[in-house]
């Protein structure tokens, strides 16, 4: 079962590290974008507190 959740981690770390790539290398994102980003880079956060209490537990 750690496998699968250390694969999982793994996998939304590297999503939300793409996230702020996007961000960061982009100087003309209008406040939508921003806001979409925001959201996504929100749920990938939640995702990865959840797997890491899992992990402990």
């Amino acid at each position: 079962m750690d496998d699968k959740i250390e694969i999982a981690i793994a996998y939304y770390s590297k999503k939300g590290q793409d996230i702020l790539d996007a961000v960061n290398s982009n100087s003309n994102l209008s406040a939508d974008e921003i806001i979409q980003y925001g959201e996504e880079m929100a749920i990938i956060e939640y995702k990865l507190t959840a797997l890491e209490v899992a992990k402990e537990n």
